[in-house]
């Protein structure tokens, strides 16, 4: 016992640096239903699911809708799980959560004609140490997503590697970001995934525009070793409905 304590003060004493914890997000992509109301999911989302995912832990859930008047219309939801253990207990939890029962009543029993979405696609997203966790914005008037896909895994891999120097570019160029990760499972992999606010779509133009022509991205632009990496991007814009947590 005295060996075992001398050991944990030692530790203490050298400060050993503990790594930070990276996060799982799912984000979940609703394709409604032409001409049936929305009321429905967004009262579940509001008065049932977020509250309970919110009592099971998760915080900073957020709920978007796409910007502009595109068909289908389209809701998102992005849930951050503390781990991938907790993503996977998530649903059983809910089962149980007997608040949840209770107001999710109307979503679960409404019957299917009625229910508001066509399919759901999900995605799941484990951040990297160099941005484990979800960050709040302090001026989120507009969203950007974007996912960027590669030919294999080492492409990826490779792509990775190149945003390792890319984050600080991000945060000197005004493109704040909210989240950033490799996806594990989902429509368009191998791919990463990540979000950026602003408050509308000029300080996002004018943010890229400092990007493109920032010093460090142009010398990792020339570079040979991070060339031909993607295969595809895909860029969507998204506002936060009022009771989104982001």
């Amino acid at each position: 016992m005295t060996k075992l304590f001398s050991f944990i003060c030692f530790l203490l004493l050298i400060k050993v640096p503990v790594l930070s914890q990276t996060q799982v997000y799912e984000l979940r992509v609703y394709e409604i239903e032409f001409s049936r109301s929305i009321e429905l999911l967004h009262n579940y989302f509001q008065k049932a699911l977020i509250p309970a995912l919110n009592r099971q832990g998760a915080k900073n859930i957020g709920v978007f809708e796409e910007s502009g008047e595109s068909l289908p219309k389209k809701i998102y939801l992005l849930i951050p799980h503390k781990d991938i253990i907790t993503f996977q207990n998530s649903e059983g939890n809910l089962f149980v959560d007997e608040k949840y029962r209770i107001m999710a009543e109307p979503y679960l029993n409404t019957d299917r004609t009625k229910i508001p979405f066509k399919r759901i696609y999900n995605s799941l997203i484990h951040s990297t140490k160099e941005f484990p966790e979800l960050i709040v914005p302090k001026d989120g008037g507009l969203y950007e997503l974007r996912i960027y896909e590669s030919h294999n895994e080492g492409a990826l891999q490779n792509k990775l590697s190149m945003f390792k120097d890319e984050f600080t570019i991000f945060a000197d160029t005004g493109l704040p970001m909210v989240f950033f990760g490799k996806n594990i499972s989902g429509d368009q992999m191998p791919c990463l995934t990540y979000m950026l606010a602003n408050t509308d779509k000029e300080a996002n133009k004018i943010g890229w525009s400092k990007f493109i022509n920032h010093p460090a991205w142009k010398r990792l632009f020339s570079m040979d070793k991070y060339k031909n990496n993607m295969s595809n991007i895909s860029r969507i814009f998204l506002k936060a409905v009022d009771y989104s947590q982001i």
